[in-house]
């Protein structure tokens, strides 16, 4: 039952990634300064290794978020939403904001970036204590 949660909590957190992105293309696309075809899509080769990296580590981070709430007792809804929302506001939104100053991106990545951290690990927390 264990490795089901994590995968459901995993796919749980890739689609409000999902949605968050394809909300946010437009300020997203211009913190990180995509190029634009003419079409208004961006331009590149279209790989699909960041999708496969993404859910990779989806798995990885609802992996170790079930160990901690195991760990530590998290049992309810509520407290693995509160708990997932504090790891991604409290542990990941700071290392992106380190990342993104050191390589001198705009502060609007950092929040567009981090609030999908923090939306999404809240998400994976509520999902890990529903199965």
């Amino acid at each position: 039952m264990g490795i089901l949660s994590v995968l459901v909590a995993a796919f749980a957190g890739f689609a409000v990634g999902a949605a968050w992105y394809m909300t946010l293309a437009n300020p997203w696309m211009a913190a990180v300064g995509i190029a634009r075809g003419p079409d208004g899509k961006p331009q590149g080769d279209g790989s699909k290794l960041p999708f496969l990296l993404s859910a990779i580590a989806m798995i990885l981070v609802a992996g170790m978020m079930r160990h901690i709430f195991a760990s530590s007792g998290i049992t309810t809804a509520g407290g693995g939403l509160l708990s997932g929302l504090g790891i991604g506001l409290f542990f990941i939104s700071p290392w992106i904001m380190i990342n993104n100053a050191y390589a001198m991106r705009p502060f609007r990545l950092t929040l567009i970036d981090g609030g999908y951290a923090t939306c999404g690990c809240a998400i994976i927390g509520l999902v890990l204590t529903l199965f």
